[in-house]
């Protein structure tokens, strides 16, 4: 399966060049911390080296002995892997849930700095993210001058001509899924041309196309909205780079053209999957707009700053983002997390492990319906924007799966198509 070969290649790529990252920042530890800095650097990178061994050799899954906050919860869900009733006893890296292993990598890797202080803060991602995002400048200018153009007439637009924009934005962001580093275990994925220019050509390769119901969706909320309501629009963020722009300028068109007057963004608390958004990656990005020498750059960056100041832009994370569960337990595990998403007119779940996570990431008939493979995770009307980097997909027509199969064997982990998928919720 393609599980298979992300556990046996991929990973322990990724974990090379962790160790990589903290050998070759081992002066700029000694230069910040003395003695104590290259220790904790050599301490991490044993911890990692045990772990890529553990790895390689299918040992068993070993509970966290940290003491970071979400440990009890990691140590509940090995339990529970434990005790499957179709399961094999003792969790191993080849021989459990694919989702959770991956998971757990990453987290054992943020235990690896974690417990070694004064390195605990150092994300060994952060380079990666950086590169992605300078070697993607030629299709952030594109998109930034493209969306400052549209903002100078935006009020003249009629209904169908931003209903055309919005569509073009979602498509934007849908794409600017492909640039994910956990995919290609870092190398580079930037976004080089201006991704505007292929959207037509790319129609076909969108399996499943819910954009006319998001639209109606938040043009029916913006019709029933009240003085004291306000319609709110949360995306569940994924990679940092070009992607996190495509998202940042998604959400400006929202507030601009008055279909949401706030956007809640959700990040990660801890360096995860090696590209995804981190609160520092998201002020990040901002600052680095903000203070570009290119008109329409800084013009989004200093713009964005301002959303945030005022409180219409918000940013979040939470703990259950970076656990193994799969949303469906959201409820249970994380019901204050749950309650705040209630709140929202729309979400919106960017990305291959937000998909998987929604859909319990299982090997799904593809005719199953997208509801219900949400196992009941509704706490408002949905919609994925995700391109296929994985073995799962619901909610295609009768034979469609097969057709695409037949041409393409590699179709659903290619990133080469992608899904607008919509939920109405209850």
């Amino acid at each position: 399966s393609f599980a298979y070969f992300t556990i046996k290649d991929r990973l322990p790529q990724i974990l090379t060049r962790v160790i990589d990252t903290l050998h070759r920042h081992k002066n700029e530890f000694f230069e910040e911390h003395g003695e104590k800095g290259v220790e904790a650097e050599k301490r991490a990178i044993s911890f990692l080296s045990k772990l890529r061994n553990e790895l390689q050799t299918d040992k068993p899954v070993t509970p966290l002995e940290d003491e970071l906050p979400d440990a009890a919860l990691w140590n509940q869900y090995l339990d529970y892997q434990r005790n499957l009733p179709n399961g094999s006893g003792e969790p191993s890296w080849f021989q459990s849930p694919w989702l959770y292993v991956e998971c757990y990598m990453y987290r054992r890797i943020h235990a690896a700095l974690a417990q070694n202080p004064p390195i605990d803060n150092f994300d060994v991602f952060k380079e990666g993210k950086a590169q992605n995002f300078f070697e993607s400048q030629e299709a952030v200018i594109a998109l930034c001058t493209y969306f400052q153009e549209l903002l100078k007439n935006i009020k003249d637009l009629d209904e169908k001509q931003l209903q055309e924009e919005l569509f073009k934005l979602l498509q934007v962001s849908l794409w600017g899924n492909k640039c994910d580093l956990s995919f290609s275990a870092g190398q580079d994925s930037s976004q080089k041309c201006s991704p505007l220019q292929s959207l037509e050509n790319m129609v076909p390769y969108i399996l499943v196309n819910d954009m006319e119901k998001v639209w109606s969706l938040l043009v029916n909320a913006k019709k029933n909205r009240t003085e004291r309501s306000s319609v709110r629009v949360d995306i569940i963020l994924d990679n940092a780079g070009f992607e996190l722009v495509s998202d940042l300028v998604l959400a400006d068109f929202l507030l601009s053209s008055k279909l949401a007057d706030e956007v809640y963004f959700h990040g990660k608390s801890i360096p995860w999957y090696v590209s995804d958004t981190t609160k520092h990656d998201f002020n990040w990005t901002i600052k680095q707009l903000g203070s570009a020498n290119h008109m329409w750059m800084s013009r989004c960056g200093i713009n964005w700053e301002g959303n945030l100041k005022k409180g219409v832009w918000v940013f979040c994370d939470h703990m259950f983002w970076t656990l193994p569960h799969d949303f469906s337990s959201m409820s249970e595990v994380a019901p204050d997390l749950y309650a705040e998403l209630q709140k929202s007119n729309l979400l919106l779940f960017k990305g291959d492990l937000n998909y998987r996570k929604l859909t319990g990431d299982r090997k799904w008939e593809f005719t199953v319906p997208f509801h219900q493979a949400l196992n009941k995770f509704h706490p408002a009307p949905l919609c994925s924007l995700r391109t296929l980097k994985s073995d799962t997909q619901v909610g295609l027509k009768p034979g469609q799966g097969e057709q695409v199969q037949a041409s393409e064997p590699e179709w659903m982990v290619s990133g080469k198509y992608g899904v607008v998928q919509f939920d109405a919720g209850l």
